[in-house]
């Protein structure tokens, strides 16, 4: 057994997490449900979203069986939205073409919308015992350090290395349970130990054969992403009102926003009432600037100007894509981020717009 693997399975029994929710069976739903929600967001963050979708959809079938606004609905909050869609579309792929059973080999799991090979992996190795290999952001920083890898890890030559030698740290002998805890002690060391920043190498099991910390490099690896200033693009939101009711639209299926609940959004320089009028059938008086709104996506920025408008008495349209909705309703809806921000800013909170 390679030394990474008998460290962190010794390590493991008396420092890693053994009550996270998920780890209460070995059910393939349960156990796919949590790796998509655990990428990109931390663990404190998910646990109250997985509990929920879990008391709301407890099996694959009635997943698949869910209309998505319920489900981008329970999202809500959680970010990364196409994850949510492709829950939905990998349920009825399951239930459509492997009768309802979760595939039990990476390479079949790792075929279903939005999962790459470290989920399917993690899947597999979690479902099934089956001895594959994980190389998420954790594994890729522990196995950098360990190794003494430089370059960034989201380059092909360095993320090519890195699988390299995630395969050959795993345990040979994987019964009994090894592989399992294995994987779970290399999640648990990059999320409570070998962390981005101040790594806490005194109590690191692999500490005494990591190449970063022999070499006083912990600091400098990973080697960080090259940076690019991000480009910022600006739009407007059009928060209409009418009978103390906002109207939202359901955004197109896909894009970043894909079937979410938005406000109508214009480009900058459009005449609001002349586009109300024109292209939504309403007419709308009395245009006030709210202050605006600052968001950072991971590929570059978007500067919100919300604009509210009070619509003319019955000239508000009902279409399948439209809903007029009370400000505290929509936020019991599928809706992103910035649009719950700015509902709560503008009409939710102390500093609330009472005129509306």
């Amino acid at each position: 057994m390679s030394f990474i693997a008998s460290r962190l399975i010794h390590w493991h029994s008396d420092h890693g997490r053994h009550h996270l929710p998920w780890q209460r069976n070995r059910d393939p739903y349960a156990i796919w449900l949590s790796e998509i929600m655990l990428q990109q967001t931390q663990v404190n963050t998910v646990i109250p979203y997985y509990t929920r979708f879990m008391q709301t959809f407890p099996t694959v079938a009635s997943l698949a069986q869910a209309p998505l606004d319920a489900i981008l609905a329970l999202w809500s909050g959680l970010g990364y939205y196409s994850r949510a869609r492709n829950l939905h579309r990998t349920a009825q792929r399951i239930m459509q073409d492997h009768q309802g059973q979760f595939p039990t080999t990476r390479e079949i799991i790792q075929q279903l919308p939005g999962i790459g090979r470290s989920t399917a992996a993690a899947i597999a190795v979690f479902s099934f015992g089956q001895r594959e290999a994980i190389l998420d952001g954790n594994v890729k920083r522990i196995l950098t350090r360990y190794f003494g890898i430089s370059g960034y890890p989201g380059e092909t030559k360095v993320q090519s290395l890195l699988w390299e030698k995630a395969e050959e740290s795993l345990p040979v002998d994987y019964s009994d349970g090894a592989i399992e805890t294995y994987t779970q002690a290399l999640m648990d060391l990059g999320a409570t130990v070998c962390i981005r920043k101040t790594p806490r190498c005194e109590v690191c099991p692999l500490q005494s054969q990591c190449a970063a910390f022999q070499q006083q490099r912990v600091d400098q690896l990973p080697s960080a992403k090259p940076r690019k200033a991000l480009p910022q693009k600006e739009t407007v939101f059009l928060l209409l009102m009418w009978q103390q009711k906002l109207l939202l639209q359901k955004r197109a299926s896909s894009g970043i926003w894909g079937a979410l609940w938005c406000p109508p959004e214009i480009e900058t320089g459009i005449d609001a009432i002349h586009y109300c009028q024109h292209q939504l059938g309403i007419k709308a008086h009395s245009p006030l600037e709210l202050p605006v709104l600052d968001h950072q996506f991971t590929h570059f920025k978007l500067r919100i100007h919300p604009r509210l408008l009070q619509v003319v008495p019955d000239s508000g349209i009902t279409t399948p894509e439209s809903i007029w909705i009370n400000p505290a309703d929509a936020l019991e809806q599928g809706i992103p981020a910035p649009v719950r921000k700015l509902l709560k800013q503008n009409f939710l909170s102390d500093n609330a717009i009472h005129s509306v």
